[in-house]
């Protein structure tokens, strides 16, 4: 079957009232049935508990707190590298943002999106980025859901962008055009010593919310229109290695660097495992 086939029926799902409805299930103080569930998923796709904090399933009083749940202190040693891993999980793609105005983000064979439809329209915003650098990050359900920084930065600007809810899995991203800039995100830019650059937090099915450790969560509520915050200098500082948000249930990261800015891990390609503090990439030579 080909991957158009495969996600023919995510156009058909009522995705906005499943999300909801995860998202309600997943916030339950469901007590037995709660537990229930985290054994069940747990279970299901092998997570490892043995590296949280918190390894007993039964103590977490909802389903979030244990998608969320923190890792033991040591379990991700930070690499001594210019720029790190953001999350665990697995490179979809990454590479340079290409095409002939130096805008297009390589989504998968026979798809790409521009960076000005990533973050939501702003065409100056984006051609900071022009003939730079991106990574895309998949994040599964077994893995940990917390979010770090790639490099020490300060938050300049948050824009919440409403869109579609698809999955975000490797079918979907080869079968639905466009995918990471039509479903909905959390595009955040920051400043670096090297110059700005942009994590995205994309939605999809089931994704409950999306948070940030300055904002709290994101979403819901799920907003009609795009909604910007903007951050003094300093106001947000956050270093290399830290906590910046964390999704809900699970989904993707999109990373923008201007050019000349970075050389990514030469053993870095699409498909790797990845785990959160690994080396990402050096500064450019």
């Amino acid at each position: 079957m080909s991957d158009s086939l495969a996600v023919l029926p995510q156009y058909l799902l009522p995705k906005k009232a499943l999300t909801i409805f995860a998202g309600w299930v997943a916030g339950a103080r469901g007590g037995s049935f709660t537990t229930a569930l985290i054994r069940w998923f747990a279970r299901r796709y092998n997570v490892n508990m043995a590296e949280a904090a918190q390894p007993d399933v039964a103590a977490f009083a909802s389903f979030n707190d244990f998608f969320t749940r923190a890792l033991k202190d040591g379990a991700r040693p930070l690499a001594a590298a210019d720029y790190l891993c953001p999350v665990d999980g697995a490179i979809s793609q990454l590479g340079p943002i290409t095409g002939d105005a130096g805008d297009r983000i390589f989504q998968a064979k026979g798809h790409s999106y521009s960076t000005t439809a990533l973050v939501g329209g702003d065409a100056t915003l984006a051609a900071q980025f022009k003939e730079g650098s991106f990574a895309t990050l998949y994040l599964s359900p077994r893995d940990y859901h917390r979010i770090h920084m790639p490099c020490d930065g300060d938050l300049r600007r948050m824009i919440y962008v409403p869109g579609d809810l698809f999955s975000v899995n490797p079918t979907t991203a080869r079968g639905v055009p466009g995918l990471f800039a039509r479903n909905e995100r959390v595009v955040c830019v920051f400043d670096s010593a090297e110059g700005p650059f942009v994590l995205t937090l994309v939605g999809a099915t089931i994704v409950g919310s999306m948070a940030t450790v300055w904002h709290g969560q994101v979403n819901p509520p799920r907003r009609p229109d795009l909604c910007e915050w903007t951050y003094a200098p300093g106001q947000v500082s956050l270093k290399k290695g830290a906590e910046m948000g964390r999704f809900l249930l699970g989904s993707t990261v999109v990373m923008l660097f201007g050019k000349g800015r970075l050389a990514f891990n030469p053993d870095w390609s699409a498909t790797r495992p990845i785990r959160m503090g690994e080396a990402m990439a050096s500064k450019a030579a």
